[in-house]
């Protein structure tokens, strides 16, 4: 058996692993990484760690940052309240609030699994008290946080950037949001009027009253993500922040010390929200780095009030950090030792470029709905790039959103994170017939989307 071999069939193994067993892939990678390397391919330790993704490494440190800080000083709390008084009644336009609450939410830097613990609770709560199909409202939730997840200044998208770039592959970061948000959109649609939305355009409700308190995810509840990767581990503190004690995101807001937030703290949290602007604006406009900015944002904020914001660096997502640089490291290593171009070269090989863009999709679809997205993204982009890289046919912008929205629209799935948050947080269905109906559109996103974004921007 030939060293490329052994490195593809370990990768394979860590997938598996990490699927089946409560073991974070990262840990995995690293191990591997080290053994592969050493044993395989006769690389010494320095060889290896030059594979270690520093840049983004910094980078997912500062927005998850950045983002424990604006959820702990109660920002998005308050721009939660706000787009929910906003609707002002209206039953139809609550999913779609939840939609762009989580789209907002990943697109400045939440983990996805954070951000839909954040609002399904709240979603679904809303959805058993006013009536609205909780698949429906579930669904729109899990779409929402998906749809936001590849702006320039997110997790997903900061990821596939630096992947694209590293390769040597023509970037274009707003196509891949676009891309991603546009798909996402039009499931959503689709969605809201075949289960239900067109009987909520004509209903109306008075939000004087509380919504009642939504359980916790449920400890027992299991799936090959939630506690089978690091984005299940990730969003636990987040979790725990985002589960407040009040019975409604319609009450007042309260301070750390449990009184009514005053005019300081409202100050703060229009100068965090300043903050994410300002991330956007030099990042996007400037070219800064957005791991530098973030954490500088950070530190910024940190100083205007150091006690409530001193748990904010425990809350970073270092199981997700760990998992991304660990599977990165690990491609290095299969880079270095000519795996990449031989994989890439055999598929290319073995049928068309345009079948090979689609095999690639699919497999990222598969293994995303049970394994970590980002692992998926982190390791079958490089796969592809000796094809993109040619005169194949098959251009490098479009395969790179195909692949983007193939391997996360799948966290769909009840074994995914998102999908076993919302089957947890649903209220007023038997969870046995919800988790059928998770599985059963988890099944159908998996076999279509594929192939509706190969053809949407490979084929044509």
């Amino acid at each position: 058996m030939s060293s490329h071999w052994i490195s593809i069939y370990a990768l394979v193994g860590m997938f598996v692993l990490a699927t089946v067993l409560p073991v974070n892939m990262g840990v995995i990678a690293f191990v591997g990484a080290f053994a592969v390397g050493t044993l395989v391919a006769g690389m010494n330790a320095k060889a290896i760690m030059a594979g270690f993704p520093a840049d983004l490494f910094l980078t997912l440190v500062g927005i998850t940052y950045l983002f424990a800080l604006a959820q702990n000083n109660g920002t998005i709390d308050w721009l939660v309240r706000l787009a929910v008084r906003a609707v002002r009644g209206r039953i139809a336009a609550i999913p779609w609030i939840m939609f762009l609450i989580a789209a907002l939410l990943t697109s400045v830097g939440a983990v996805s699994p954070a951000a839909v613990a954040i609002i399904a609770p709240i979603a679904l709560g809303f959805a058993a008290k006013y009536g609205i199909n909780p698949l429906m409202m579930g669904l729109l939730v899990i779409h929402g946080a998906q749809g936001g997840g590849f702006s320039p200044i997110s997790i997903y998208g900061g990821i596939t950037n630096k992947i694209v770039a590293k390769a040597g592959l023509p970037i274009n970061e707003i196509a891949t949001m676009m891309a991603s948000l546009a798909v996402n959109l039009a499931v959503a649609l689709l969605l809201f009027f075949l289960m239900g939305g067109m009987k909520l355009l004509r209903q109306k409700a008075e939000f004087g009253g509380n919504v009642a308190a939504t359980p916790r995810v449920a400890h027992g509840q299991r799936g090959a993500q939630v506690y089978g990767d690091a984005e299940g581990e990730a969003f636990g503190e987040e979790r725990r922040t985002a589960d407040p004690a009040r019975a409604s995101l319609m009450d007042p807001a309260t301070d750390a010390k449990g009184g009514p937030a005053g005019d300081q703290s409202r100050l703060y949290q229009m100068a965090t929200v300043a903050g994410l602007l300002t991330l956007a604006v030099l990042t996007l406009f400037f070219k800064l780095d957005i791991g530098f900015v973030s954490i500088t944002i950070g530190l910024v904020l940190s100083l205007m009030a150091p006690n409530l914001q001193k748990g904010a660096l425990g809350q970073v997502s270092w199981p997700e950090i760990m998992l991304i640089v660990g599977v990165s490291t690990y491609v290095g290593v299969m880079e270095k030792m000519g795996t990449i171009d031989f994989v890439g070269h055999g598929v290319a090989g073995l049928t068309s470029p345009l079948m090979a863009a689609l095999l690639l999709c699919f497999v990222g679809a598969v293994v995303s709905a049970f394994a970590s997205s980002t692992a998926v993204l982190g390791s079958l982009i490089p796969l592809a790039v000796p094809f993109l890289q040619g005169d194949s046919g098959v251009g490098a912008i479009g395969f790179i959103a195909a692949m983007a929205v193939s391997s996360t629209i799948v966290d769909v799935s009840p074994f995914s994170t998102n999908g076993a948050l919302v089957l947890a947080n649903a209220k007023g269905i038997s969870r046995e017939v919800f988790f059928r109906q998770l599985m059963a559109y988890g099944a159908i996103v998996t076999l279509l989307a594929p192939v509706v974004v190969w053809l949407l921007f490979v084929v044509i």
